[in-house]
C-alpha cells in the first residue's frame, strides 16, 4: 500500500515537471551557462609557455594553489582566463558586509531595503574589479619574474593578463547573477558547484594512482572514504533540522465570527550561514597565500642586497606556512570559519527585525513579553543553535584536512568542498520543488476560475 503511495506520488511529481515548461527553461538556461563557464576555464591567458607553466604548477600544487585549482575547476592549472574564479567578488561581498555592519553611509544603505540592497551591490562590482585588478597584477608580476615560464615578459605582457584575468572574473559574475535571476540556485554558488564536481574524476584517479604506485596506503584512502561518507551524512542530517519556535496568535473577531488563536512555527535552522562561512574563509586565505606563493617564486639577480633575499625567505616561510594541510593554515581556516559563521547569521537573521514584526503581526512566544523581551529570547536561541552549527562546520571542513595531511594525501575534494557540493545541491533541489509547486497552484486557480466561469 506504501509502495503503490509513493509510485503515485512520484508519478504526480513527474506529471507535474513535464507541465513546468517555465522551470525548463530555468533549468536549460542553468546549464548552459555552467558550460560556457566550463568552457573558459580551458582558454589560456596569452603569452604564456603551457608546457612550461606545467611543469612550475606541478611543483608548487602541494599547497594552497592545489586547493585553489580545485575551485576553479582546474582554470588555474591551466592559467585560463577564469583562473580567479569568483573569489575576488567574494572577498568584495566579505568587505561591504562587514562594512554595512557598522555606522555610516553602507548601514545606511542597509536599511534602506531593495534600492540600498541594489546600491550596495553595485559597490560590490567596484570592490570586485579593484580586487581582480591587484591579484592579476600579482600573478602577472610573479609569472613574468619566473624564468621560462613567459614567452616575452614585459609590460605588455602584464598589462593584457591583468586585463584577461579581471574580465574573465567580471564575466564570471555577471554569468552567476544571471544564473540567479533567470536560472535556479545561486550562481556563484553554482559555479564553485560546478568547478568542484569537474575536479572530482581527477582527485580520485590521483589517488588511486597514488595507491597503486605505493605512495599511500590502501588504508588511508578507506579510511578518507569513510570520513566524506559520514561527512555527507552529517552534512544532509545537519542542512534538513531545524529548531521550531511557537508562535501564538491571538482570537480575532472577523464580522459577527470569532476566530480560534492560531499557532505556527518559526523554523531556525541550525546551520543559518550554511556554505558562506567555509567559502569566506577559503577566499580570504587564499588571497594572501596565493600572492605569497608567486612571489616567493621570483628569481632574485646575484647581485641582490641583503634585506631583498631576507624578505624573500620571509615570503617562502609565510607561503610555506600557509600551505594546504600545515598547522596555521587549519588554526586560521578554523578561527575564519566560527567568525563567520556568527557575522553572516548575525547579517541574514536580525533578531530585533524578526520580534518587530511579530509584534505587528499580533504573533507572540508563548511565556515570553513581545517586542525587547522576544529579541532577547531569539537572540540567546541563534547564539546556541550559531555555536552548534560553527562547530559543525569546523568538524567538517577540518577533519579531512587533518586526516590528509596525517597519511600525507594531497586530496582537495576536503570537508570545504564536500560541503559546499551537497548544501547546493540540497538547495537547487528546493528551488526547484518550490517551482514546481507554485506551477501546481497556479494550475489550480485556473482550472477553479475555469469552473466558477463554467458555473
Amino acid at each position: 500500500m506504501a509502495s503503490a503511495a509513493e509510485q503515485l506520488a512520484r508519478n504526480l511529481n513527474f506529471a507535474s515537471f513535464a507541465k513546468a515548461k517555465d522551470l525548463h527553461a530555468r533549468i536549460i538556461f542553468t546549464v548552459v551557462a555552467l558550460i560556457c563557464y566550463r568552457l573558459g576555464t580551458f582558454i589560456p591567458i596569452p603569452g604564456i609557455d603551457i608546457e612550461a607553466f606545467a611543469r612550475a604548477f606541478s611543483q608548487a600544487q602541494q599547497g594552497i594553489l592545489g586547493m585553489a585549482n580545485m575551485f576553479s575547476g582546474g582554470a588555474v592549472e591551466r592559467l585560463a582566463v577564469f583562473a580567479l574564479n569568483v573569489m575576488p567578488y567574494i572577498s568584495a561581498s566579505i568587505i561591504i558586509q562587514l562594512l554595512s555592519s557598522f555606522p555610516g553611509r553602507l548601514e545606511q544603505l542597509k536599511k534602506e531595503g531593495e534600492s540600498g540592497r541594489a546600491q550596495l551591490n553595485q559597490y560590490t562590482r567596484y570592490l570586485t574589479v579593484v580586487l581582480a585588478v591587484a591579484q592579476s597584477l600579482t600573478i602577472a608580476n610573479g609569472l613574468a619574474s619566473s624564468p621560462g615560464v613567459v614567452i616575452d615578459p614585459g609590460p605588455m605582457f602584464i598589462a593584457s593578463t591583468v586585463i584577461t584575468l579581471t574580465g574573465g572574473t567580471l564575466l564570471l559574475m555577471w554569468i552567476g547573477e544571471q544564473i540567479t535571476a533567470r536560472g535556479i540556485g545561486n550562481g556563484v554558488s553554482l559555479i564553485i558547484f560546478a568547478g568542484i564536481v569537474a575536479e572530482v574524476p581527477k582527485t580520485i584517479f590521483r589517488a588511486l594512482t597514488l595507491a597503486q604506485e605505493g605512495s599511500i596506503s590502501g588504508f588511508a584512502i578507506l579510511a578518507l572514504v569513510v570520513i566524506l561518507t559520514v561527512a555527507i551524512v552529517l552534512i544532509v542530517f545537519v542542512e534538513r533540522s531545524q529548531r521550531r519556535i511557537v508562535v501564538q496568535y491571538p482570537k480575532r473577531q472577523v464580522g459577527n465570527k470569532m476566530t480560534t488563536g492560531e499557532q505556527s512555527f518559526l523554523p531556525l535552522k541550525i546551520n543559518t550561514a550554511g556554505v558562506i562561512p567555509p567559502i569566506f574563509a577559503s577566499s580570504l586565505l587564499l588571497l594572501p597565500a596565493t600572492a605569497a606563493g608567486f612571489l616567493a617564486s621570483g628569481q632574485l639577480p646575484e647581485n641582490a642586497p641583503d634585506w631583498q633575499v631576507v624578505l624573500q625567505e620571509g615570503i617562502r616561510t609565510t607561503a610555506g606556512l600557509l600551505s594546504h594541510g600545515q598547522p596555521l593554515f587549519i588554526a586560521l581556516f578554523g578561527v575564519l570559519i566560527m567568525f563567520f559563521s556568527f557575522f553572516y547569521t548575525s547579517v541574514v537573521f536580525n533578531t530585533e527585525e524578526t520580534a518587530d514584526n511579530l509584534r505587528k503581526q499580533g504573533g507572540f512566544l508563548p511565556g515570553i513579553r513581545p517586542g525587547a523581551k522576544t529579541a532577547d529570547y531569539l537572540d540567546m536561541v541563534m547564539s546556541r543553535l550559531t555555536l552548534i552549527g560553527a562547530v559543525y562546520l569546523v568538524i567538517v571542513c577540518l577533519v579531512p584536512e587533518v586526516v590528509s595531511s596525517q597519511f600525507g594525501m594531497q586530496f582537495y575534494l576536503g570537508g570545504t568542498s564536500l560541503l559546499i557540493v551537497v548544501s547546493v545541491t540540497i538547495d537547487t533541489v528546493a528551488q526547484i520543488q518550490s517551482h514546481m509547486l507554485a506551477h501546481q497552484y497556479e494550475g489550480m486557480i485556473k482550472r477553479s476560475k475555469l469552473k466558477g466561469r463554467g458555473r
